[in-house]
């Protein structure tokens, strides 16, 4: 995936975020539920669960 490829997928991201408002949570969480199903990896998924809290 390119550079431009991720700042589209961010830009997008962030629209969708700020267009749930109080309910940008429960947003996350389907979403991530929703890419962990497309993915049907629980290990990988589980890994880069742990990264994304090592990176904040």
């Amino acid at each position: 995936m390119s550079i431009t490829d991720l700042e589209r997928i961010y830009d997008r991201l962030a629209e969708a975020i700020d267009s749930t408002g109080s309910d940008s949570e429960l947003f996350l969480v389907k979403l991530a539920l929703l890419v962990a199903e497309a993915m049907n990896d629980v290990e990988r998924f589980n890994a880069l669960i742990e990264c994304a809290v090592h990176d904040l």
